[in-house]
């Protein structure tokens, strides 16, 4: 580590011959902030998808990534190139505590901001923890194959929940079908930024059908633009106080084992594609996103995390200036003071947002195979195996264990019984390796 809290940034005139911008890097203003309207448009999707499924204020969403993304800046010292923005790994444990129905702004959110705030402190402890002693400690407590296990236990666990939402008639259901194939297809078809924009661009697709089915053909409820019209063009969004409930602490609180496991795969991805070495800064990191996480609970929003389709835009551009981030977060404060773009976002149909729902919960349950395979997880192993297959069943049932007054429910059952059978049977496992190698 360096002894000044930020780099020197050096200014790029232009992307240099090897095509590459470091982090401690800058081109021109104008440059700049086109960058970062990018990378505020590679977010736009999932963060205002997320609060919608949890019926958040969309614009306190784009508000926060904004706040948030800010403030990972000033503590990780501008060294570690990201863009915090609304975590899907809140969805399930948020719809579980209260009960949302898929429609409108969340009635209970209250209940829950306790818990993202608990979730948040969790957190940065874990990254003040980090910062003494390194990460070595998270790797054991949780590997590839908990952390693989727990992100697909959330993805199944959500699976009723989506298909409910879309279950109210026979219209619904197939607009539903309708925006699973157009987000598909744009997932296929297309490449480069459009590619990266799946859901978003999906959804806009969706949206102008369903249009056409309603206000053309009157099949269906009609779409209405008329809160758009009368909704101003800047306002501050709507905010809810935290209540804090231990059963509903109790169960968000453990998605920081999540945000751990995500945030530390991103912060190594960024740092094989940059060749920069970005363990020191890792307990800022999470503390970082931890305080980010906090502030957005504090207020009305969902925990928040770093986003990989931020990390895939500067795959694509080769440009990790900080500073882009920066722009990126301005443009985010800017949308979210915007009434009426949170107006337009509510104008998005439900069996169009169910549909996308599908989608976006099979993707959660997809990420956690996928670290399997990034990992090569071996399944040969009876530990792993049986480990893996209670986690699942644990998620996708919804199992929950009631302690007195106290309900612990699916997703929290999944996540403390993935830790702890995964230390216990990895105990068990190499006392008998040692009790053969003794022989």
């Amino acid at each position: 580590m360096t002894g000044s809290w930020f780099p020197q940034w050096q200014k790029k005139s232009a992307i240099s011959e090897n095509g590459v911008i470091a982090p401690d890097e800058t081109l021109p203003f104008g440059q700049t902030m086109v960058l970062g309207l990018q990378h505020a448009v590679a977010m736009f999707g999932a963060t205002v998808l997320m609060p919608l499924l949890m019926g958040l204020d969309p614009n306190l969403a784009i508000l926060v990534s904004g706040i948030g993304t800010l403030l990972f800046f000033v503590v990780t010292g501008g060294r570690v190139p990201s863009y915090l923005g609304s975590s899907a790994a809140f969805v399930g444990v948020i719809i579980a505590v209260t009960g949302f129905n898929g429609q409108g702004l969340n009635p209970q959110l209250g209940l829950a901001l306790g818990g993202v705030i608990a979730c948040g402190l969790l957190y940065s402890l874990i990254g003040a923890i980090v910062m003494k002693v390194g990460t070595g400690w998270i790797e054991r407590l949780m590997p590839p194959v908990v952390t693989g296990a727990v992100v697909m236990a959330i993805g199944l666990n959500l699976a009723p929940i989506a298909v409910h939402s879309v279950a109210a008639s026979s219209f619904d259901s197939w607009v539903a079908v309708m925006t699973v194939l157009c987000i598909g297809l744009v997932a296929v078809f297309t490449r480069g930024l459009v590619q990266r924009l799946l859901i978003l661009v999906g959804l806009i697709i969706a949206c102008g059908l369903y249009a056409l089915l309603t206000n053309g053909f009157g099949l269906g409820k009609p779409v209405d633009f008329s809160l758009v019209a009368a909704a101003p063009w800047f306002g501050v969004p709507h905010t809810t106080a935290p209540q804090f409930d231990w059963q509903a602490i109790v169960m968000i609180a453990p998605v920081a084992v999540i945000l751990v496991a995500e945030n530390l795969g991103h912060l190594k991805a960024v740092a094989g594609m940059t060749g920069r070495n970005l363990d020191p800064w890792m307990g800022r990191a999470f503390v970082g996103d931890g305080l980010a996480t906090m502030i957005s609970g504090a207020i009305g929003g969902s925990g928040v995390t770093t986003y990989a389709e931020n990390i895939g835009v500067m795959a694509v551009t080769k440009v990790y200036s900080t500073l882009a981030f920066v722009a990126a977060a301005v443009i985010a404060l800017v949308l979210g003071f915007s009434p009426k773009f949170g107006a337009l976002i509510h104008t998005i149909p439900g069996p169009v947002i169910g549909g996308a729902s599908i989608v976006v919960f099979g993707l959660i349950a997809v990420a956690g195979a996928r670290i399997w395979v990034q990992n090569q997880v071996d399944f040969n192993q009876n530990g792993n195996l049986i480990m893996v297959a209670t986690t699942l069943v644990l998620g996708a049932g919804d199992f929950a264990l009631k302690i007195g007054s106290f309900t612990l429910g699916g997703i929290g059952t999944a996540t403390f019984g993935a830790i702890l059978l995964h230390a216990l049977l990895r105990k068990r496992g190499m006392m008998l390796e040692k009790a053969r190698n003794a022989l």
